[in-house]
């Protein structure tokens, strides 16, 4: 395997950790989990549940096209967007329960640049992908951007500006 493609998997395999784990554990340490919605209206609720099941669909769409379809010689760029967007992924629920438990204007500052740094990830993600070309899979290409596509519109826009607008 690829040195980039190996670097590529560890960065994603202890990335995935650390941002399940976070996830894991708000949710076994706080009574109620739900209040990271924040003000976020019922009625943008099942948009936000599509748009994350859309997210994580394209996630894997785009990272096994990169991982078994792309030259690991074009992975460089690649692996630094995914630690632009794992790294502040794993810390913006300790972060966002904190802000809830002793709210700060450090800590809103510190969540705001988190989610503005998985946006900013995950659109040099995509700019990536549009700009290798079609790879070994001209169809995985096609798939592996409307996956990035998708994960853009739930990092870049729902998390990093909707979500703060209507967070107390």
């Amino acid at each position: 395997m690829h040195p980039a493609k190996r670097t590529m998997l560890w960065i994603n395999v202890l990335g995935g950790i650390a941002v399940l784990g976070s996830y894991a554990w708000g949710l076994a340490t706080h009574a109620d989990p739900g209040v990271v919605w924040g003000g976020v209206p019922e009625a943008l609720k099942p948009l936000y549940t599509v748009s994350m099941l859309s997210a994580a669909v394209g996630y894997f769409l785009f990272g096994g096209y990169l991982l078994f379809a792309v030259d690991g010689d074009r992975l460089p760029i690649v692996n630094r967007c995914f630690v632009l967007i794992l790294v502040p992924s794993a810390l913006w629920m300790p972060l966002t329960f904190q802000m809830l438990a002793t709210p700060s204007p450090g800590l809103w500052i510190a969540i705001r640049v988190v989610l503005a740094l998985v946006g900013l990830g995950s659109i040099g993600l995509l700019g990536a992908l549009v700009t290798m070309g079609p790879g070994s899979s001209r169809v995985g290409h096609v798939l592996a951007i409307v996956g990035a596509l998708a994960f853009c519109v739930q990092t870049a826009l729902l998390d990093a500006l909707v979500w703060p607008a209507y967070f107390p």
